[in-house]
């Protein structure tokens, strides 16, 4: 079941983000996390934390995350150190 979120902080137009989505997907199902993407616009603090990182992904701890860039790999020991 693929209930516990990997949250992506964004924003519109973030063209970055789009290619972290690329090394995002593979990680989802063996980590069995679902993808949630949080406008980072909609949020002060997450502006103020994240404006000039972004994309920028995170478990709900925001003094624990990691920024761009990343790929699948550095993505996967990051996950890997935090789930198992």
């Amino acid at each position: 079941m693929f209930d516990r979120p990997l949250i992506l902080y964004t924003t519109l137009g973030c063209s970055l983000c789009e290619k972290a989505k690329v090394e995002i997907w593979p990680q989802l199902a063996q980590f069995q996390l679902q993808l949630e993407s949080v406008d980072i616009a909609d949020d002060e603090q997450l502006s103020r934390l994240f404006g000039w990182s972004i994309p920028v992904v995170g478990l709900g701890d925001t003094d624990d995350v990691l920024c761009w860039p990343f790929t699948s790999h550095e993505l996967e020991a990051w996950l890997r150190a935090r789930l198992n």
